[in-house]
């Protein structure tokens, strides 16, 4: 891990546990305005979460950075949370609420607000790097 990438990440968490209870989460638009095109790493408590990759027409990549990629979709539910579905479909949905963090980036609280919330800890302009599942003989 990079000075870059632990500054960035040690800023992040402190801008995480800002009150978000006076902030609205975002509505679909205003997610797929900021996400679409981007790739976006996440942080929680300090330490490297996961990346995903914003596409068009609300598809993603996610990785939880060990190589291995999954497609998916993302959509707005009834009420209002966004969330994820994965070519594998082992969890179902996983909804989250997303906020815009008052020092820039997102952090997204889990439906079950009982998680630590992930925070944006950076941004690329590279694509992901998905090596695929295990290979072996």
């Amino acid at each position: 891990m990079t000075y870059r990438t632990l500054h960035a990440l040690t800023c992040a968490a402190l801008l995480a546990a800002t009150p978000l209870a006076a902030a609205q989460p975002m509505n679909a638009e205003e997610f797929d305005a900021y996400t679409r095109g981007k790739t976006l790493y996440y942080g929680q408590s300090g330490q490297a979460y996961g990346v995903e990759e914003y596409k068009d027409d609300r598809e993603v990549v996610w990785s939880f950075l060990d190589g291995e990629c999954i497609e998916g979709r993302w959509y707005e539910d009834a009420r209002g949370y966004i969330c994820f579905v994965y070519e594998d479909d082992r969890l179902g949905p996983q909804c989250w609420q997303f906020f815009r963090a008052p020092g820039g980036g997102l952090t997204a609280i889990f439906e079950d607000d009982t998680a630590v919330p992930l925070y944006e800890a950076g941004e690329s302009d590279e694509p992901m790097q998905c090596l695929g599942p295990e290979v072996g003989v």
